[in-house]
């Protein structure tokens, strides 16, 4: 066991190494040679046709309608004489291995390790995307491989991960290409996960739901006002999605990025807490991260952990049985305690993992079933 933690290790937190092209990380150089550009272009799913060479994207929310020639508003998915293509299958501009807890997944195989992977664009434009360089890049912008489904999961058997985790920028607008990997992944034992702003509509997220094992959604705020201004989205269609996965059973994990005096009010988390104790029940884990200064909004403070604790205060108040306190190392908030019995059972220091008192799924102390995927 100490071997393999050690060998874990020494492999999360950087590009694969020893492969027969280059690693690419975010801010690597100039683009290097490989396929054609038509490799990467497949006819997209979910949309329809208006006539005039006009299509209309069925995908998110935003349902762009996209004249010939022209590309909807995440920057991958373009209008070719009346078919519109996606032009990120297996076009990845980031391929490397972290610890699951990263994304953070925190009752989803503890301690293990993920092929994390990329592509560009997005669905929407926060004001700080500490990815902004993939997320609002075209990808013709941005250096890439090719890597289809059978590729990148014979990658993560060579690399021994159990999961392929679909991040960093939003995997809905390279959904065609999540879900033939993660088809693929399902004959091959290999699970996929996504890291995504849950801005969805239902025919594609109904797809994914059948062959992921595990989504993490970033619930920006828990107002329209914030989803307007700093996100250009939408609250209630990620509210909806977050139900919708809830019912499907797919393993569901939320994140709330703290941003002073945006969406940091106690009656704003509250009201937040309260909503997720109607529609998903107390077992859906909340974690609550502290905001850094990033992209288009470096005006404010980091947050106090003082808000990232009254937060926690709120939420757990609310009967919500396992949130957590990220981006602040050490902290006791980051760890899971047994809501019965309130022993620890997954001692963590970022993202390294200690103790594990997990047993077949329940509590080794009281024997209370913890909610979660942990084999």
């Amino acid at each position: 066991m100490g071997s393999t933690r050690r060998k874990f290790l020494g492999q999360c937190g950087r590009c694969l190494t020893g492969m027969a092209f280059a690693p690419l990380c975010l801010h690597q150089g100039p683009a290097v040679a490989g396929p054609s550009t038509q490799t990467f272009i497949r006819e997209a799913g979910y949309y329809r046709k208006l006539g005039d060479g006009k299509v209309q994207c069925q995908l998110c929310p935003k349902q762009c309608i996209v004249a010939d020639g022209k590309r909807g508003y995440c920057r991958v998915r373009e209008n070719r004489e009346g078919v519109y293509n996606t032009l990120v299958y297996g076009r990845l501009s980031t391929i490397q291995i972290d610890p699951i807890e990263k994304k953070p997944l925190f009752h989803y195989l503890p301690g293990s390790a993920a092929l994390s992977v990329a592509a560009t664009g997005c669905n929407v434009k926060c004001k700080f995307c500490q990815n902004w360089n993939i997320s609002q890049a075209k990808p013709e912008d941005v250096p890439h491989r090719y890597f289809s489904p059978e590729q990148l999961i014979e990658t993560a058997r060579r690399y021994g991960t159990p999961s392929i985790a679909h991040t960093y920028n939003e995997p809905v607008v390279f959904s065609e290409y999540v879900l033939d990997t993660a088809v693929c992944g399902r004959r091959s034992a290999i699970r996929n996960v996504i890291i995504s702003n849950g801005y969805i509509n239902p025919e594609p997220l109904a797809d994914l739901c059948e062959q992921l094992s595990a989504i993490k959604i970033d619930l920006k705020a828990f107002t329209e006002k914030f989803y307007r201004e700093t996100v250009n989205g939408s609250l209630q269609p990620v509210l909806d999605t977050l139900k919708y996965i809830h019912s499907r059973r797919v393993w569901l994990e939320i994140v709330y990025l703290v941003i002073p005096t945006l969406n940091d009010s106690e009656t704003e988390i509250r009201d937040m807490s309260r909503w997720v104790m109607e529609n998903l029940g107390p077992d859906v884990p909340v974690h609550f991260t502290r905001y850094h200064p990033q992209y288009l909004l470096k005006n404010l403070p980091p947050t106090p952990v003082g808000t990232l604790e009254s937060a926690h205060r709120i939420a757990t108040a609310a009967g919500i049985h396992y949130v957590y306190i990220g981006n602040v190392p050490s902290h006791a908030a980051e760890s899971t305690y047994c809501h019965h019995c309130g022993q620890t059972l997954i001692e963590r220091r970022g993202y390294l993992i200690g103790a594990n008192h997990i047993i077949d799924a329940k509590c080794e102390y009281c024997q209370t079933t913890i909610p979660g995927l942990w084999s």
